[in-house]
């Protein structure tokens, strides 16, 4: 099936700052078969975090008015019966007339709800789609998936018009196979035994996809300057391309050793990873596996310049923070039951939350018409003339330190607790707890970001709001 002239014109990635090291690992599991580093999420990160994460990445330059669909693909979704697309456009702040779904079931997710938004755009349902694809899967304490497993996330933003990468064919797998899954009472990610995985669903799977793909589209591998293609893990990445006979010049770059298997996320992150590096006129095979196979063919355009220069996946993955010790990370993924502050009651009012929604999720403020000054949360009154001609305005989500203060014995999941206030770009200063920082970098006047996170659980309510971290260079 071809698809003309629609395909990817931005895209976004976000991969968490912290790292895991395999010699953290091997210190406490003496494992071995893997190297270099993945990637972790902080304790107030999830899945929908992130996928905002990589959606402002992926909307810088473009107004957030013009999407008229957002798809978001994850395993880890945090509510089993709510959507986190409807969340994640909120904090993008689109319009609420558009269509928001979710995708999931399946680490094959992301490719799907890829094929979904380009056939929304090739009907004329929407006129731009955004696909983000997050995973936070948490492998099994001392098993052979921990030193593979890895969070982050990719977003994309489909067209019609002037793309950097156009669809020119497509083609799927179903399959029943049962292989890696999860119950829906499960945290940790359950698996068979790993010949039988391999052997039965994915060596045969991801290549019936990827030599449908090229009978479909009449295309030989050769015809490919790039092919970005799923694996579980590293040796089974070198084997399917062994058996493809790529060139070593073919293969995109894995990630294995500087991210980790990222699930939804991964196939789609190499392919982004690709896509960087890309020059008009080269082809580039993506290609994805889980419940099936998926098989893509896009042609790169001159327009992919402007995805070279943002480099977003290069950005993140030389941006990065290390754990010290698998203690913390225990602790960030809750792995383990610590001592808890008794006086420490969280509380959550849904009213409330509705009620204040447009700068709890939105980050909006407003402007006095009086005296010009921006303020925010949204009053009723202004704080400095105290007039109440008041007007609605989208906040910058970028700023410099004004000020901040640090609480060594403050029961914190991660100590020290940082507070600070940031003045904002364009207008107005937020006031709120520091995350992702490295404490001995501190400066006032140092460039910051506003990032949105998981403050607590409460009455089975996840509690999301905006922090500041510094910048990532």
């Amino acid at each position: 099936m071809s698809f003309d002239q629609v395909g990817i014109s931005s895209v976004g990635v976000y991969i968490p700052i912290y790292r895991l090291s395999t010699e953290v690992l091997r210190q406490i599991w003496g494992q071995g078969g893997a190297s270099g580093e993945r990637a972790v999420a902080n304790f107030d990160e999830d899945s929908i975090t992130l996928a905002i994460e990589a959606g402002i990445d992926c909307l810088e330059g473009t107004e957030p008015d013009s999407i008229d669909a957002l798809y978001f693909a994850s395993t880890t979704a945090p509510y089993r019966e709510k959507q986190s697309s409807s969340i994640i456009a909120a904090a993008l702040d689109m319009r609420e007339d558009i269509l928001t779904a979710d995708f999931t079931g399946s680490i094959r997710s992301g490719t799907i709800a890829l094929r979904a938004a380009v056939d929304a755009v090739r009907a004329g349902s929407a006129k731009r789609a955004m696909v983000i694809a997050a995973d936070c899967r948490i492998p099994p304490p001392n098993s052979t998936l921990e030193p593979v497993f890895g969070d982050g996330a990719v977003a994309f933003l489909i067209e019609n018009g002037e793309v950097a990468a156009e669809l020119e064919g497509s083609y799927s797998v179903a399959s029943e196979f049962l292989d890696i899954w999860r119950l829906e009472e499960d945290r940790i990610t359950r698996t068979w035994e790993d010949r039988f995985i391999y052997q039965e669903g994915y060596f045969p799977n991801l290549k019936r996809a990827i030599s449908g793909l090229r009978t479909s589209c009449k295309l030989a591998l050769d015809d490919f300057a790039k092919l970005a293609f799923y694996a579980p893990d590293a040796r089974r990445h070198r084997e399917m391309a062994r058996y493809l006979s790529l060139r070593a010049e073919q293969i995109a770059d894995p990630l294995f050793d500087r991210v980790g298997n990222t699930g939804t996320a991964f196939a789609l992150m190499i392919f982004a990873g690709a896509l960087e590096k890309a020059q008009p006129g080269e082809r580039i095979l993506l290609a994805n596996y889980g419940d099936g196979a998926d098989a893509y063919a896009f042609r790169v355009r001159d327009p992919v310049k402007a995805v070279k220069d943002k480099s977003p996946l290069k950005r993140k993955i030389e941006s990065k923070l290390m754990l010290e010790n698998y203690g913390k990370y225990i602790k960030f993924k809750k792995l383990m039951e610590f001592e808890s502050t008794p006086d420490f009651r969280p509380r959550t009012s849904l009213p409330q939350l509705w009620r204040d929604r447009k700068w709890v999720y939105r980050f909006h403020g407003h402007r006095c018409k009086t005296c010009g000054k921006v303020q925010y949360p949204l009053q009723k009154v202004c704080i400095y003339c105290r007039s109440r001609e008041l007007e609605e305005v989208r906040l910058s989500k970028r700023g410099t330190l004004f000020t901040f203060s640090i609480d060594e014995r403050a029961p914190v999941i991660d100590p020290p607790n940082v507070l600070a206030a940031v003045r904002l770009e364009g207008g107005g200063r937020f006031f709120s707890e520091m995350t992702d920082r490295d404490v001995k970098s501190l400066r006032v006047g140092m460039e910051m970001e506003i990032t949105f996170r998981r403050i607590h659980d409460a009455l089975g309510v996840h509690n999301y709001f905006w922090k500041c971290k510094p910048a990532r260079k």
